[in-house]
């Protein structure tokens, strides 16, 4: 099974002209979609510039096309390495297009290199607009804190596992432990967040969580789980007839192979994961 018809699988199209239909489709069948541009770590300013433009494109084309979906983007694709001032310039005229049509923005998580970056440029741009959301990880030792500065504030925070390699010193190494953290982390987030996205394809977080908000006495429209396009479709459409608010995350663009590579790369268990996923529904 090669890359190529994996990734294919996972990323919507190149353009995102090939993405409206995609999320189209996903509407029909009552999921929710956010749209994520592929591309990081950009180190030129004129291609953060150029990344800035294309989701202003992206925006205009939600907008006239009127299909559910939100935005996630990466600050590093926005220059965040280049400069913290610099990323928060880029991103500024994205995010207020986006509130001006009522669409929300999440800044995407990545290597624990930019986790306070990110989370200082957030709450900077959320003290301007609350169009804007935020990630946190899992498996970091720091999130729980994160979490309950971030519920403060009533944020939007997606939870996740966390997909990157960490050192232990940093972050919980086995999977069991990073489990126990996510569902300690989403119970925070369920109870005293503000509509929290809690995004996995995992069953054992899954099944725990939806026992949680039925004991607990939680709406099934006060939070969303997420997953990513490609994986586990016949699950994402079964929760959604269920009740429960399902986003699909869509990826697209045409640097789908180091993306898609870094992220088989960056643990084990992805690669792992991807193949099971492939053939369970």
């Amino acid at each position: 099974m090669s890359l190529l018809f994996l990734a294919r699988r996972f990323v919507a199209g190149e353009t995102f002209e090939d993405v409206v239909p995609v999320v189209r489709r996903l509407n029909e069948r009552g999921l929710h979609a956010t749209v994520n541009m592929l591309g990081e770590h950009v180190k030129d300013r004129a291609a953060a510039v150029r990344a800035a433009r294309e989701y202003l494109t992206v925006l205009d084309h939600i907008q006239r096309t009127g299909v559910d979906s939100n935005l996630s983007i990466k600050p590093t694709q926005m220059g965040l390495e280049i400069s913290d001032e610099f990323c928060y310039q880029t991103l500024l005229p994205v995010v207020a297009r986006a509130a001006e049509y009522g669409i929300f923005v999440r800044l995407d998580m990545e290597g624990s290199a930019y986790t306070q970056r990110t989370l200082d440029l957030f709450f900077r741009l959320y003290e301007h607009y609350r169009n804007v959301g935020v990630v946190i990880q899992a498996y970091l030792y720091r999130s729980e804190r994160d979490i309950d500065e971030l519920n403060r504030v009533r944020a939007r925070v997606r939870l996740c596992k966390g997909a990157y390699k960490e050192p232990a010193r940093i972050a919980y190494q086995k999977m069991d432990e990073i489990r126990k953290n996510f569902l300690k982390l989403a119970e925070k987030l369920l109870l005293h967040g503000h509509y929290p996205a809690l995004a996995t394809h995992d069953d054992r977080l899954i099944e725990p969580i939806k026992r949680m908000v039925a004991e607990k006495g939680i709406g099934r429209d006060q939070f969303e789980f997420q997953m990513l396009y490609g994986l586990r479709p016949e699950a994402q459409e079964r929760m959604a007839q269920e009740g429960y608010h399902l986003r699909v995350y869509v990826p697209y663009g045409p640097h789908w192979l180091p993306y898609f590579y870094r992220r088989l790369r960056e643990r084990k268990e992805n690669v792992w994961f991807v193949l099971k996923a492939l053939f369970k529904g």
